[in-house]
């Protein structure tokens, strides 16, 4: 009905905020109104750094709300700005979703739209062309809400540091992610949150230099592991049904996608259409929850938020063939290493370690396994440098994973070829 009264474009963001608007309708079901109008609240007066569940902290109906609001906006903006619907249109929606369930909220994240947007004014351009880079960017809202938090000083001049923190960081987030890119050549998907650790670093340095400490902070919900199951298996699989109910070459177009690296810069919603990249997000998401949920792990803010991310990047990069090498790169570093596959931020580097997928698309399995153990490791321990300040972690640590192995990789790729040849070096 909605595809012939509406225009494509309309439809396919109508289609979009179907996401969010599932999980407001959701929220009423789990909490009560008037508790998650004192939940949201309580989200934005608390510090969200690493890793802060927002299921305990404001109830899971106002984490719900909180995300699902948060997304139908930042939808809102991109469609206000005429911008044509792609995979990164999906992909940002996913991640505004995904990570405010456990860190950005309806307050942090506008000083630094508003940087991005004061960086395109300044450079001539339109705000369209930065946009999605604002979004992904917004991973450093917990810093915002640390500078709100952090001195005793009154309340007007802790909001005037706290906007002046968050744009400067709006304003350095494009050249700078622009550039890091050249660094790991998009064979780590998260490049804004590579960015961002690198902003993140020198801010909480600069915090230290001035005395801030930030205490180490783990709020970690469990127990709701079969409402969510129920949850996302309807959403997912609902994706799955549409994309294969609509066009019946969708499933053509998801053989092709699982014939993709990947790299940085790929939209499966462009090149197959949409209906097999909801195919591809529906797989994605059911295949990573059951994972998550068999290994023994906790569906909750942190981790659902995280599933999002793949979902998301389903549409830029990530399928069945190129995201399974790298986690069974991690599960089987669990084995190897002091740590348990259910501690709460190896789950989380087991689910965001799929950043390295393209490694695994163009490379292979073994590759893709490699990449994944050493990525457990940089995780974890990579994000006391800046304190949880930048929320995609995984991201930081995909790149610089990323920078170390890819040319590693390619030079023994490059060595073979010419001894086939009989080329020396």
């Amino acid at each position: 009905m909605w595809g012939k009264k509406l225009q494509p474009r309309d439809r396919h963001f109508l289609l979009l905020t179907l996401v969010p608007i599932y999980f407001i309708i959701a929220a009423f079901f789990v909490q009560p109104a008037d508790e998650i109008l004192q939940g949201i609240i309580t989200l934005i007066r608390e510090p969200d750094f690493l890793i802060t569940d927002y299921f305990i902290v404001g109830g899971i109906g106002a984490a719900f709300v909180n995300a699902g609001v948060l997304t139908l906006i930042s939808i809102g903006i991109v469609y206000g700005l005429g911008m044509d619907f792609d995979g990164h249109t999906i992909t940002s929606a996913c991640l505004m979703f995904g990570f405010s369930l456990f860190g950005k909220n309806l307050l942090n994240i506008w000083a630094i739209l508003l940087g991005v947007v004061l960086y395109a004014r300044y450079h001539k351009t339109s705000v369209s062309r930065y946009i999605y880079v604002g979004y992904y960017g917004t991973s450093l809202s917990p810093i915002i809400t640390q500078v709100m938090l952090t001195w005793e000083l009154p309340l007007p001049v802790r909001l005037l540091l706290s906007v002046l923190t968050g744009m400067v960081i709006g304003f350095v987030l494009p050249p700078l992610s622009t550039h890091v890119h050249y660094a790991h050549k998009g064979y780590s998907l998260y490049n804004v949150g590579f960015a961002g650790g690198i902003i993140a670093t020198v801010i909480v340095s600069l915090f230290k230099s001035f005395g801030v400490t930030i205490e180490s902070r783990l709020i970690w919900s469990s127990g709701n592991n079969r409402l969510f199951v129920i949850m996302l298996s309807i959403l997912f699989g609902g994706m799955i049904l549409y994309g294969v109910i609509r066009d019946r070459e969708a499933l053509r177009g998801y053989r092709n996608i699982l014939r993709c690296y990947g790299l940085g810069g790929t939209d499966y919603y462009r090149s197959e259409g949409g209906e097999a990249t909801l195919v591809n997000m529906g797989v994605n998401g059911i295949a990573v929850m059951l994972i998550v949920v068999l290994l023994g792990g906790d569906l909750n803010g942190p981790t659902i938020g995280s599933i999002f991310t793949v979902v998301g990047f389903s549409a830029t990069g990530k399928h069945l063939r190129n995201i399974l090498p790298v986690m069974l790169g991690v599960c089987l570093a669990s084995v190897a290493k002091t740590w348990s596959i259910t501690d709460p931020s190896a789950v989380l580097a087991l689910i965001l370690s799929t950043t390295l997928a393209p490694v695994a698309g163009e490379f292979g399995v073994f590759a893709g396994v490699l990449a994944g153990f050493l990525h457990s490791s940089v995780a974890l321990n990579v994000g006391i440098v800046y304190g949880g300040m930048n929320l995609y972690n995984n991201g930081f640590a995909g790149g610089l994973v990323a920078i170390f192995l890819v040319p590693v990789i390619q030079s023994i790729r490059d060595r073979r070829a010419r001894a086939r040849g009989g080329l020396s070096l």
